[in-house]
């Protein structure tokens, strides 16, 4: 027998640009971003977030009245398309499918792009959309929540859910590029303001003690909507975000270990639990108070440690604890606990879950104590 083997390395870049008002005519990143093609101008498909337009009046207006002030260069192919938001954006497969028509109909090709504003689930979807079309049209992201603009929105990966589990479809794409407006922000209602911050408390428990320190300083600031704290908190998590990206070296997680799924397993079954009717920064904060007390029952955090992320998570207005994660399934053991077997399929084998260690630091567990975990539960249960 013979054996030919190949290997090759392809380089990936885009850039995130942070900046106000991305759909004024007389803002020039968007333009900049979106390359023409051989006539001379670049097409474009703009999805747009149905909750985004909701809360944004005239924004559909606002960007086709961008495309026409800077028609030498980009063509609208058509009026923006506005797709259901929340996480029933990922919900089966009719976002992507009819953006899939979509494209289809106004005959993109690869040079063309899908510019995708709103959450972190319209992303998702509209991400695994492009991928599918030709294998891949450019997608640009304008991420308009917190917990888009400082993680959903900004990393390399898209997906739907289907088959009961969350992400069950999806695909490795890094967009073409990423435009964080700091204005959408300000639309937010308070769930979504402070449930991105979730993520931020994540990163920076297992990467950056001094960042944790500077959420629980300014969590009172960052609950009544500080906006300038609110820019450096996004600012500093994309960074982290990004950098464990480009420098873990397993950008399309071919490995185990998901240090960015921190606190995960647990918010996702919560998710699937609640039909959804719990956020993704809520759940998340939940699963990280709970795998923090499991940390400090394994004594790889200190009390006081503990003490510290609880506290930081309710100063901020973010949950440390659901009634469901006392909900007995099938087997009379708390069904959250099901989340770590779903987790470790998703992981296709071991079981990896990151814990802190200490403070600032990480570790990664292949086995979890089912009776711990069940005291973490009980020691997070209201008094």
């Amino acid at each position: 027998m013979k054996t030919l083997r190949q290997q090759f390395s392809v380089p990936f870049r885009y850039a995130v640009h942070f900046t106000r008002h991305a759909f004024a005519p007389e803002n020039p990143v968007l333009r900049r971003v979106l390359r023409p093609e051989t006539d001379g101008r670049a097409r474009v498909l703009v999805v747009v977030d149905a909750g985004l337009a909701e809360a944004t009046p005239g924004l559909v207006r606002r960007i086709e009245l961008y495309f026409r002030a800077h028609r030498d260069r980009l063509a609208l192919v058509r009026k923006p398309l506005v797709v259901p938001g929340g996480e029933n954006a990922k919900n089966g497969w009719a976002g992507v499918r009819e953006i899939m028509v979509a494209a289809g109909s106004e005959h993109l090709d690869r040079q063309s792009y899908v510019v995708a504003a709103g959450g972190g689930s319209v992303l998702d979807m509209a991400g695994f959309a492009a991928s599918l079309v030709h294998r891949g049209l450019r997608l640009v992201r304008i991420p308009t929540t917190v917990l888009a603009q400082n993680d959903a929105g900004i990393g390399v990966k898209n997906g739907m859910n289907d088959g009961g589990a969350k992400n069950f479809a999806g695909t490795f794409a890094p967009p073409y590029a990423v435009i964080n407006d700091f204005e959408f922000l300000k639309t937010l209602p308070q769930r979504e303001w402070v449930g991105g911050l979730a993520e931020a408390f994540k990163v920076a428990i297992i990467k950056d003690r001094a960042f944790f320190g500077f959420l629980c300083r300014h969590a009172d600031a960052l609950r009544r909507r500080d906006q300038a704290a609110m820019e450096r908190v996004v600012h500093k998590t994309a960074a982290l975000h990004l950098r464990h990206i480009a420098t873990s070296g397993d950008p399309f997680e071919f490995g185990s270990a998901r240090p960015l799924d921190f606190g995960h397993w647990a918010a996702h079954r919560l998710e699937l639990m609640s039909n959804f009717t719990i956020g993704h920064g809520h759940a998340v904060a939940v699963g990280i108070a709970l795998d923090s007390t499991y940390a400090m029952l394994k004594r790889l955090i200190a009390p006081g440690e503990r003490a510290a992320i609880i506290q930081g998570l309710t100063a901020c207005g973010l949950p440390v604890w659901s009634p469901l994660l006392e909900r007995a399934g099938a087997r009379g053991e708390p069904d959250v606990l099901a989340g770590l077997e779903q987790f470790r399929e998703h992981l296709g084998g071991r079981l990896c879950i990151t814990l802190p260690k200490p403070l600032g630091a990480k570790i990664e567990a292949h086995r979890i104590s089912l009776p711990l975990m069940k005291r973490a539960i009980g020691l997070l249960r209201p008094a």
